[in-house]
């Protein structure tokens, strides 16, 4: 049976995918990207197969904000086993050691948390997509290299102990960008004296989208077969719904105009990068950045940007 070539067309838009578990982040976004039949598409930061939750994928000129959104907070929703440890951090791996779990009281896991809030020095896991001289951790990983996978400061907001097991434990963890919840679960675990690791992971959101209405790719399929592609796109976002959060920059049609032809212009604004830049008619025209004394410089601008 021929399969037919799906025919790729130009979209531009956000969608805040509920990543399956079992499935890469690449393959979540190339699923997504054929249904809408999107020429260009791109993600905001890996999950892992395991994981489910919100991944944000950026269509078209939403590319162009797919850096700043991979470097926002995040929250996650985390189940830990306590007693065994394995190779990658969580259930997908082999068991490297299993160790009796100790008598804890709430107070005593609490306590152990407390010290994985704040600046961090973290250890990311040996199968990551971390890359050393060019190539991922986990490719050298399955090759059964010995690896010292690097050490990166983190930062940890908050950690709730929504559930407490003799051997099971639930989080919510609110955290900046390059923190991997497998790691802090490795590392309580070792603080606790038994081993733990991942068994499951959600991720809540990331910002700007903190109170995300999420779409699985069941049912983007079946709004595709009932009602076509404007029913598919009514559930994007518009580029400029990334931008939220950032400092905004306000400009005339003249000067709308001339940042379009890559100009840098001088107004009262306080230095920030980067800056949303807005038309007239409030509509985002992309990324500026403000140097001091209040000059604009254009940085990664929409392609519909007058003179762009």
């Amino acid at each position: 049976m021929t399969r037919t070539k799906t025919k790729f067309r130009p979209l531009d838009g956000i969608l805040l995918l509920d990543k399956p578990a079992g499935m890469s982040s690449n393959a979540a976004l190339q699923a997504a990207r054929r249904l809408f039949r999107a020429e260009k598409g791109g993600h905001t930061g890996s999950l892992d197969p395991l994981a489910t939750g919100l991944l944000p994928l950026c269509f078209g000129e939403a590319t162009k904000l797919a850096g700043l959104l991979l470097g926002s907070d995040k929250a996650y929703e985390a189940g830990i086993v306590l007693g065994t440890t394995t190779d990658t951090d969580d259930a997908d791996g082999q068991v490297l050691r299993q160790r009796p779990v100790p008598g804890l009281d709430h107070a005593a896991v609490v306590g152990a948390l407390a010290g994985f809030v704040g600046t961090l020095q973290q250890r990311a896991p040996v199968y990551s997509a971390l890359k050393q001289g060019g190539e991922p951790l986990y490719a050298r990983a399955r090759r059964g290299e010995v690896i010292e996978a690097p050490v990166r400061q983190v930062q940890v907001h908050a950690i709730e102990l929504l559930e407490m097991q003799p051997a099971f434990l639930r989080l919510r963890v609110t955290c900046g960008t390059g923190t991997y919840i497998r790691s802090l679960a490795r590392d309580l675990g070792e603080v606790l004296g038994c081993g733990a690791h991942i068994a499951s992971l959600r991720r809540l959101w990331v910002e700007p989208f903190t109170a995300p209405a999420m779409f699985t790719l069941e049912q983007l399929q079946q709004l595709a077969e009932e009602g076509g592609e404007a029913a598919l796109e009514a559930c994007l976002l518009p580029p400029e719904a990334g931008l939220a959060g950032f400092p905004r920059v306000d400009l005339d049609a003249a000067q709308a105009a001339r940042l379009g032809q890559g100009q840098r212009l001088r107004g009262p604004w306080a230095a920030a990068d980067p800056v949303a830049v807005h038309g007239p008619d409030g509509k985002a025209l992309g990324l500026g950045r403000v140097e001091p004394g209040g000059l604009l410089a254009p940085q990664r601008l929409f392609r519909n940007t007058a003179g762009a």
